[in-house]
């Protein structure tokens, strides 16, 4: 019945946060236990009562601010300079400059967003198809939570005590650039064709360009790059970009006014509570789990029946395929990562490696029909129908998941990096 509760609830459209907490309830009540309600609220209060969880809605309000400083077509003009000479030029921007744009904003659909109204109009110009554009930047647009700075890997952190943040930052550069490299080789393969143009012709002085580009680069550098050095913690670092993302917006491009302030702030409480009900939400969900030993009965189940690390890591890619595509990639890595990280633990997985598996699974996800985010926000600018755009993104999918298998049986390429630097 609590299933019952759960999936009736997401399937009618009940929010996720509060889809859960019914369930929650109902167990609780049916167990008998005393003061069911009290011990919810004490339970969803205690999970989002954390120092670390400020970084969530500050990097999401350096995103926002970054956004509004115009700094999409100064990324655009760059990736032009990088990549715009290549054959099928334009759609190699599009994938780069997410590369570019992960860096600031750490959300798939801001990218999406962003980049979108941009990229479809002007690639369709040039002799691609619209709904090929929407599917291009929308599967692009998969690399912003995977390169750092994260918001995604800052939740994961939070979920399983004992990884370290940094160290996570480090593993997901090489799979987000992985995949932008297989994105660049499909499209150099199979679209290139499309455009009319060929390759990309910059009209503005490079020099301008690359001065432009630079400074919002600049960014990340500095997020991460104190994050590493020790100097600051995840949430110190979220509130220095804050502060990075007002000076260029308002003192060096001067595209950010006093008056435009009070519409940020408004996007960016409305998007952190949304994630951090959810948060509270399964905090309370796993609390009752681990109360009744749950993670503990299915972790002595699957070593019992699971005997080889790589059968258990291709379970794992199957289930979070799955869930990601009825579930928000946040809720879902809250419900199933506490069951399975002590799994995988036990099953002698990296947890670092087995942390950047989970979350590019999940933001794989975001272009999985029928709940994939980004494919309503890319479909929302081209207005193709999401038939047409999910049939033109299986291919992109494809190789999104050949990437996943990539880093999943290949463990070098996601715990190289922090090995080499000492995480």
């Amino acid at each position: 019945m609590v299933y019952v509760i759960l999936l009736g609830g997401l399937i009618i459209g009940v929010p996720v946060a509060f889809a859960i907490v019914a369930a929650l309830l109902y167990f609780m009540a049916m167990g008998g236990l005393p003061y069911q309600l009290a011990t919810v609220a004490t339970q969803m209060f205690s999970g989002i009562n954390s120092f670390a969880l400020l970084a969530i809605p500050l990097f999401i309000l350096a995103g926002e601010l970054m956004n509004e400083s115009g700094i999409t077509e100064r990324i655009i003009a760059f990736s032009k300079i990088l990549v715009g000479r290549l054959k099928g030029g334009l759609a190699h921007v599009n994938i780069w400059a997410s590369v570019i744009f992960a860096g600031l904003s750490g959300s798939a659909v801001a990218d999406t967003s962003a980049l979108g109204r941009v990229f479809i109009p002007e690639m369709e110009k040039e002799g691609y198809p619209r709904d090929f554009a929407a599917a291009l930047t929308a599967a692009s647009s998969v690399i912003g939570p995977i390169i750092p700075p994260s918001i995604p890997v800052i939740i994961y952190a939070l979920i399983v005590s004992g990884v370290s943040v940094p160290a996570l930052f480090l593993a997901g550069i090489v799979p987000g650039l992985l995949l932008a490299i297989f994105l660049s080789g499909y499209v150099m393969i199979f679209a290139s064709q499309y455009e009319k143009g060929g390759k990309v012709k910059l009209k503005e002085e490079k020099r301008t360009v690359l001065i432009d580009g630079i400074i919002p680069l600049l960014m990340p550098v500095f997020v991460v790059g104190s994050i590493l050095l020790g100097i600051v913690t995840p949430t110190e670092a979220a509130a220095f970009a804050v502060a990075y993302a007002l000076f260029v917006g308002m003192v060096l491009f001067r595209k950010i006014h006093w008056r435009d302030l009070p519409g940020i702030f408004s996007r960016t409480m409305v998007d952190s509570a949304v994630i951090m009900i959810i948060i509270a939400a399964v905090s309370a969900a796993n609390w009752l789990l681990t109360f009744n030993r749950v993670p503990n009965v299915l972790t002595d189940m699957a070593l019992t029946y699971i005997t080889a690390e790589w059968t258990f890591l291709l379970a794992v890619i199957v289930l979070f395929l799955v869930a990601g595509l009825f579930l928000e990639g946040i809720a879902a890595m809250l419900v199933l990562v506490p069951i399975l990280h002590p799994i995988a633990v036990g099953m002698g997985v990296d947890p670092v490696h087995f942390g950047i598996i989970v979350i590019f699974n999940l933001m794989i996800g975001l272009i999985t029909p029928p709940m994939g985010l980004c494919l309503f926000v890319a479909d929302s600018v081209a207005n193709v129908g999401l038939a047409r755009l999910s049939r033109r993104i299986l291919p992109l999918f494809l190789v999104e998941l050949l990437v996943l298998f990539i880093i999943t049986f290949v463990p070098a390429t996601v715990t190289g990096l922090p090995r080499l630097l000492g995480y």
